[in-house]
């Protein structure tokens, strides 16, 4: 068994990343999911761990695998969210993009990894 699962932590920090992925606030989530406030802080602030019913409702609307919610996904290199290795992968292979395309491409993905890194510690 990973000795991340039931981490308080790690969970919060997976659900800021998929907030700030998804560009979704804590109010919008409470009531897409019926969740009350307080509860959902709790969780986003690190301080209570949800229910599996909760972390499978969650996982259900921002469409991951419950294990990105409960796991250290950033040791985990199959995660949902492709690395930039691994999108620099896929555009090497690409043979429909130019060079400058690709540059474009890897240069974009690397600040919006940046930018919700910064969020995320931020929080």
């Amino acid at each position: 068994m990973n000795s991340d699962l039931g981490n308080k932590e790690i969970f919060a920090k997976n659900l800021k990343y998929y907030m700030k992925y998804y560009n979704k606030d804590r109010n919008q989530i409470c009531e897409a999911l019926n969740i009350p406030y307080t509860t959902f802080a709790d969780w986003y602030n690190g301080i209570t761990y949800p229910r599996i019913d909760k972390i499978e409702l969650l996982a259900n609307y921002f469409n991951v695998k419950k294990s990105d919610l409960i796991e250290n996904k950033y040791k985990d290199t199959e995660s949902s969210i492709p690395t930039l290795e691994q999108y620099k992968i896929l555009f090497d292979k690409d043979t429909s993009l130019t060079d400058n395309q690709r540059e474009f491409l890897i240069n974009f993905l690397e600040e919006r990894h940046k930018e919700i890194d910064s969020n995320i510690d931020n929080n």
